[in-house]
């Protein structure tokens, strides 16, 4: 699987792509693997601060309820709200059209805990193992 190199990643298999001081988070296409079919997404709240690992939306699928973990910290100032009425968006694109919110960064530093490419890559490669 090939993933955008200039995101960002967590352990959590969310993305961030920052971009000045915004940052468009998703969930990874081995997320969106693991999940199944996506029917339903909780969008968060315009406005609503997180911190580095809050849950800030939940993803509903024909296998499970899942949490999704803020990447870093911020105030959402943008959700994705084609997700409400074709949450499968994350299926087909999950890196591109599938984005879920877009933060404004408020601690910047919170990127240096995430993985770049080559580390998740080598991550999902020994999740993917272990399945």
């Amino acid at each position: 699987m090939a993933y955008p190199k200039d995101f960002k990643y967590t352990k959590s298999h969310e993305f961030i792509k920052v971009s000045g001081k915004q940052g468009t988070v998703g969930l990874t296409s081995y997320a969106q693997d693991a999940l199944g079919d996506i029917v339903f997404v909780e969008l968060p709240p315009i406005g609503k601060e997180f911190k580095q690992n809050d849950v800030f939306a939940v993803v509903e699928s024909v296998k499970a309820v899942s949490d999704c973990y803020c990447p870093a910290a911020g105030k959402v100032v943008k959700v994705n709200e084609k997700l409400a009425e074709d949450p499968a968006l994350i299926n087909r694109d999950p890196h591109g059209e599938g984005w879920i919110m877009v933060i404004e960064l408020t601690n910047p530093k919170d990127l240096d805990n995430l993985m770049d490419v080559v580390a998740y890559e080598d991550y999902e490669a020994k999740a993917e193992h272990h399945h």
